[in-house]
């Protein structure tokens, strides 16, 4: 006789298997969000029913996750949709998992916008993560996206159609002095690739492994090569008095911030992180 898998267990098995992979705060969180995606549990839940026993198909379930978390899957990508700014966004390989940090830009923008009419860009969506979330808290303003990935386009428009939000979603690369954007804006926002080729060895392997690399790297010789040319876009396509928001590489603020005054943008405000790192800019035109 089959013995009975109670919920327990598997939260023990998944202490035992992933304890020289990952903290034991991010285990459990991993439990969590994997008990969530199978069983539709919420935290408290998952505590006061741990002595509930499971199905045999719900326990292999668990046991495939394990397995692909320890080939250091990301867990978004293993559930297939991850939480920004209090929204669901379906994520895989072709896009970027949005970033804490990167809430913290749109609550910026949000803040500053609200009940404003403005025509509003963001330049390197990926995931859409910047422009739904906007759409949906900025009912006003008129939301465009772009990426040069056709692949992280079709997630972004997915994304837009889960949230009913209206989004105007187009092929764009940056880095192509003859690519030409469709009209002017009063806001432009971007979270460009910035994290040097350098800084791999920092990054763990579920990042390297598994993410997009061409959003994320940029050469170690050139580092702000998307910047320099946003700053391009920016004074063509920004309009007076118009607001350009920016995420950047931590190490780089007074760079960035120099090239952006040459590109004629002025006002410019650097903004810390809730890790108290310089991490967005906000200029204006």
């Amino acid at each position: 006789m089959e013995s009975t898998i109670i919920l327990s267990d598997i939260k023990d098995q998944f202490r035992s298997d992933l304890a020289e992979y990952y903290s034991a705060q991010e285990i459990m969180q991993l439990f969590s969000l994997s008990t969530e995606h199978l069983l539709n549990y919420a935290k408290i839940e998952t505590f006061l029913r741990a002595g509930e026993p499971i199905s045999a198909e719900i326990a292999e379930k668990y046991f495939d996750i394990l397995d692909r978390l320890k080939k250091w899957e990301p867990i978004q990508y293993i559930i297939g949709s991850t939480w920004f700014y209090g929204l669901t966004f379906n994520v895989d390989r072709r896009v970027l998992i949005p970033r804490q940090e990167t809430e913290e830009l749109v609550h910026w923008i949000i803040n500053n916008e609200k009940g404003r009419n403005v025509s509003l860009l963001d330049i390197a969506t990926g995931s859409g993560c910047i422009a739904v979330s906007l759409a949906y808290n900025l009912p006003a303003a008129k939301i465009s996206a772009c990426d040069v990935s056709a692949d992280a386009l079709r997630v972004a428009e997915h994304n837009a159609r889960i949230h009913k939000v209206h989004a105007g979603f187009f092929q764009f690369d940056m880095l192509d002095d003859l690519s030409v954007l469709p009209e002017k804006y009063q806001v432009i926002v971007s979270n460009p690739p910035y994290v040097r080729q350098q800084e791999k060895s920092y990054i763990k392997p579920n990042v390297l492994k598994y993410e997009p690399g061409i959003a994320l790297f940029v050469p170690d010789h050139d580092p702000l090569i998307f910047y320099k040319r946003i700053g391009l876009l920016a004074r063509k396509y920004l309009t007076d008095g118009g607001s350009l928001y920016l995420e950047i590489n931590e190490q780089f603020p007074s760079e960035v911030k120099r090239l952006l005054e040459c590109a004629g943008l002025y006002g410019i405000e650097v903004k810390h992180d809730i890790n108290g790192k310089h991490r967005m800019i906000r200029e204006r035109k």
